[in-house]
């Protein structure tokens, strides 16, 4: 079912308060320097689950290998990336410390971009390779703390559906930990709304499914994009995506 401008506006107001709720303690723990992971974590769930909610989303983890987050080792998840709804799908796929490496544009939204910092996610600049390198060496200590690290290798969101060029820096944190990554693909967001719109789907039904967890120690940078492909490979088929083109470019830097 469509939601109506009225529906529309009240999903996204409630969605932005339930934001702030999570926002502004995290924003303020972290400035007296009592922030906790475990309560940050506690929040991301609660914020997930009511995203979910407001849209009368149902999800379901597809997980036949009972894949669980690596203990004591690096960990990235990646999946494929169609809508704002990826992120609490993804959050709620596992329990433990998962946090985005994201747009470093997200950062500059109000109170929402300084909980984001204060909570443990981690920005990237994508126009500023200095600064990006930078960014990764910061990934590189919360994956050595224990977070474990959700990346969309597009960069960005699909507005089709289809799957983007693979962006090179996740997979270069991935070679450099030694990290495990774990292939996900999330069906059925992308109609819930699409990037880019505000067509809110409601009463719909999402899947997560869970790929066999790769061993990036087992690559180098020279056998990169044989990682890259199996990466793809398994996301295409767990998101049941075709290829009808190549994914990656032979130009981008990151």
């Amino acid at each position: 079912m469509k939601a109506g401008p009225i529906r529309a506006l009240a999903i996204i107001l409630q969605s932005i308060w339930v934001t702030l709720r999570i926002s502004v303690p995290t924003i303020w723990e972290a400035y007296r320097g009592r922030y906790r992971r475990a309560a940050g974590d506690a929040r991301l769930r609660w914020w997930s689950q009511r995203l979910l909610a407001l849209v009368g989303l149902s999800v379901r983890v597809v997980n036949p290998n009972r894949v669980e987050l690596p203990a004591g080792r690096p960990c990235i998840l990646m999946s494929n990336h169609s809508s704002l709804y990826d992120i609490p799908i993804t959050l709620l796929a596992f329990a433990g410390s998962i946090r985005m490496l994201t747009k470093k544009e997200l950062f500059r939204v109000p109170v929402w971009g300084r909980g984001l910092r204060a909570g443990e996610f981690i920005s990237i600049d994508r126009h500023d390779r200095e600064q990006a390198l930078r960014d990764l060496d910061r990934a590189r200590g919360k994956m050595a703390d224990g977070i474990t690290l959700w990346v969309a290798p597009e960069g960005t969101r699909s507005r089709t559906g289809e799957l983007g060029s693979f962006k090179k820096g996740g997979f270069m944190l991935a070679l450099q930990t030694g990290a495990t990554i774990i292939p996900l693909g999330i069906r059925g967001a992308h109609d819930v709304l699409p990037a880019k719109s505000l067509a809110f789907c409601l009463g719909r039904e999402a899947e997560i499914h869970v790929g066999s967890p790769i061993d990036a120690r087992r690559y180098t940078i020279e056998t990169r994009d044989a990682l890259m492909g199996e990466v793809e490979r398994q996301i295409r088929e767990l998101a049941q995506i075709p290829a009808f083109a190549p994914t990656r470019s032979a130009g981008d830097a990151r």
